[in-house]
């Protein structure tokens, strides 16, 4: 296992400079903290998730994980080493990597997304599992309750769900003529399948006819995108799922093909050219992981870590990609949203 450095996370003082310039120099000056633990332990920490935390379609969001546990004391190389294994995208991979991890004897597993969080539970009973960017915890199974989790897991959550149904209400304020829209979802993720539910419901509730289109890995995409043009789709959704959040510069620009205005759940996805999206800002929520990654490090029991949840969430336009569709995007919703770009 190599050691994580700057270069690896193929981070450039580009596009949104100003965190990333930020994120460098903290990399590298911050001190190792007062609250670091025992003198001379290292201590391991395996990821499971899709793609490498260094893969430019995560890095950023894993730089502000690591940034966090330098602040708290911990530092790659010196009282740390980080084990990562990740999946490609081809989940029947998940069982033997998250074994891979167990035969490790890693101190802490962070595993990223309900697919993950579920191959690790299966993996072992002891280790503890901090998990990121999962749904419905309770819902998939994986908690017994925000509150008091129970077990070896806790973490982080992101409320898509309760989110699903908001989004199809921003996309109808976009297009107000909405009646036909495509959903990408991953059939191998249990809270697509909750998002999916929730959104039926609200669409039905509006006249709204759903779509869904299944999307396992990225071989799906063009099929999927051509299904929407034969069943006459006008907008599409895309569910959070970690396969279909490493595909999104493809599916921005098959969406920009189809002309279907779209809208997202993650942040991260307008700025690569994606209509508008609503959701928790990721780069903060891996961050927040550290803590919980701490604490276990400390001591803590994961089964007596109440599950966070995410108390703000970022609207976020795309006004050149409204205009490339033809759209106007209503003044009351650029008022409301947290980042439009021009």
């Amino acid at each position: 296992m190599r050691q994580l450095r700057i270069a690896d996370f193929g981070l450039r003082i580009e596009g949104p400079a100003v965190f990333i310039a930020a994120l460098v120099l903290a990399l590298l000056a911050v001190p190792l903290g007062a609250e670091a633990q025992e003198p001379g332990k290292a201590y391991r920490i395996g990821t499971l998730t899709t793609s490498a935390p260094t893969a430019p379609e995560s890095g950023h969001h894993w730089a502000s994980f690591f940034l966090a546990l330098r602040e708290l004391g911990y530092v790659d190389g010196q009282n740390l080493v980080i084990e990562s294994r990740y999946d490609e995208g081809k989940p029947e991979r998940l069982n033997d990597l998250a074994a891979e991890l167990v035969r490790l004897q890693v101190d802490v597993i962070v595993a990223v997304a309900t697919p993950k969080v579920r191959a690790a539970q299966q993996a072992t009973k002891t280790i503890p599992i901090v998990m990121v960017a999962v749904v419905d915890p309770v819902g998939a199974g994986l908690v017994a309750s925000l509150g008091r989790p129970g077990g070896n897991t806790t973490g982080l959550s992101i409320l898509s769900v309760e989110l699903s149904g908001k989004r199809l209400e921003l996309l109808k304020e976009v297009v107000p003529g909405v009646s036909h829209v495509a959903v990408l979802w991953n059939p191998n993720n249990r809270s697509n399948a909750l998002q999916l539910e929730e959104n039926t419901v609200v669409a039905q509730a509006m006249g709204v006819t759903l779509q869904p289109l299944a999307v396992r890995g990225p071989h799906d995409l063009d099929d999927a995108f051509q299904a929407a043009t034969r069943g006459r789709a006008n907008a599409l959704m895309a569910l959070d799922d970690p396969v279909i959040f490493i595909q999104r510069e493809r599916i921005v620009a098959l969406a920009a093909k189809s002309g279907l205005p779209a809208v997202y759940g993650l942040t991260g996805i307008v700025e690569t050219g994606g209509l508008m999206s609503y959701g928790t800002n990721l780069r903060e929520h891996f961050r927040r992981a550290a803590t919980y990654v701490d604490k276990i490090l400390k001591g803590a029991k994961p089964a007596d870590i109440p599950v966070e949840q995410p108390t703000t969430f970022e609207l976020e336009i795309n006004l050149k990609t409204a205009k490339a569709l033809g759209l106007t995007i209503p003044q009351s919703l650029l008022l409301r949203a947290d980042r439009v770009i021009e």
